[in-house]
């Protein structure tokens, strides 16, 4: 099953990465100062990524 995993790091905030089924990481969330906070962006991934548009940016050449 995939899951969040929460977990501190090295500076003390929190942070959170979703694992596949296959254990591979396919999603890490930025730094929170407290767990509530690192927990809501898992609420809000969850919420928000069923209906996330897939939009292709390209990246500028090194001319431009």
């Amino acid at each position: 099953m995939p899951k969040f995993e929460v977990y501190t790091d090295k500076s003390g905030k929190y942070r959170f990465r979703l694992k596949a089924k296959n254990g591979e990481i396919v999603a890490t969330g930025q730094g929170y100062a407290t767990k509530a906070g690192c927990m809501n962006g898992i609420k809000s991934v969850k919420n928000n990524a069923m209906d996330a548009e897939i939009v292709e940016i390209e990246t500028p050449s090194e001319e431009e």
